[in-house]
C-alpha cells in the first residue's frame, strides 16, 4: 500500500497525535523505544526497532497506509551524533 498523504502532512498529524495522546503514556517507561502511529485512526504501537513497531501496527490495524514513526524522548528517529530531549538531570 501507498500512503495517501504528503510526508510533510503525515509528519505533521503524526507529531501532533504523539504530542496529544501518546507521549504521556510511553515517555517513561519506553525511552529510546520506537513509537509506530496510523495517522487515521490514532492506533499505535511501540517496540524497540522501526521494524518491530510497525509490524505490531500492522497486527492492530492492516489497511493502516500513513504510518508516522518517532522515537520516544528524541526528536528524530535516527540521527547522527544527537541527542536526548531529557534534560542532564532526567
Amino acid at each position: 500500500m501507498t500512503a495517501r498523504r504528503p510526508a510533510k502532512e503525515t509528519a505533521r498529524l503524526g507529531e501532533a497525535i504523539y504530542e496529544r495522546d501518546i507521549r504521556s503514556q510511553v515517555e517513561s517507561a519506553h525511552h529510546g523505544a520506537i513509537v509506530a502511529i496510523d495517522i487515521d485512526s490514532g492506533d499505535w504501537a511501540v517496540a524497540d526497532t522501526v521494524l518491530g513497531a510497525a509490524e505490531r501496527l500492522r497486527e492492530q490495524r492492516p489497511e493502516a497506509t500513513d504510518v508516522w514513526s518517532v522515537r520516544v524522548g528524541h526528536r528524530a528517529v535516527y540521527s547522527f551524533a544527537g541527542s536526548s530531549t531529557r534534560s542532564a538531570a532526567g
